[in-house]
């Protein structure tokens, strides 16, 4: 691995995970994984991203105010947390994203760090070329992440055995992920990483 590699991890929020608001089937399996690639990039001292849904009570992005899902990730609410078991440095970059009430936002490009920085901006200050994607969901927010990366022109490796889907139609999985290797992004997972 180079110099100019980051880590980004999209959505491993509590809401969609057991117990939550949106449950992504499975997707608190994909914790232990992100935790290897974590200690991985912390010990190499490589940026670490992770983004968050940071919804308002009332976007146009749940289901009450006409869009395709229920009410989740909050702002300031326990479902919008990161899941306790995902093991963040405190030197973690934080993203929030969904914050526009008229937007869906699902890729981490359209997140923010706490001082109003965006993703793509912070990317180039920190001269990052490869990005390394895992989280949830493969079929929207893991997905748009990964487009957005390569539309950017980042080399992208998402993280096959740290993402899960949503799956509202049953080949969507699938589906994102020849959207993401059509792109150019690859597939790897963490014993190629070792």
């Amino acid at each position: 691995m180079s110099l100019n590699e980051a880590l980004l991890i999209v959505d491993v929020q509590n809401d969609f995970c057991p117990g939550g608001a949106l449950v992504v089937p499975e997707g608190d399996k994909v914790i232990p994984v992100l935790n290897q690639y974590i200690q991985y990039f912390h010990d190499g001292k490589k940026p670490i991203f992770a983004s968050r849904d940071w919804h308002p009570l009332k976007t146009t992005h749940f289901k009450e105010y006409g869009g395709l899902w229920p009410v989740h990730c909050v702002q300031n609410t326990s479902g919008a947390q990161f899941y306790p078991d995902l093991k963040l440095p405190p030197e973690t970059i934080i993203l929030s994203k969904g914050m526009d009430p008229k937007k869906d936002s699902y890729s981490a490009f359209q997140g923010m760090d706490q001082n109003g920085r965006i993703f793509l901006d912070i990317l180039k200050k920190e001269e990052i070329k490869i990005l390394y994607v895992g989280g949830l969901a493969t079929d929207y927010c893991v997905k748009s992440s990964v487009l957005d990366a390569r539309k950017f022109g980042f080399d992208v490796y998402f993280l096959m055995d740290a993402i899960r889907a949503v799956n509202l139609n049953p080949k969507d999985s699938e589906k994102a992920i020849e959207a993401m290797i059509s792109a150019g992004a690859k597939q790897m997972t963490v014993k190629n990483i070792k």
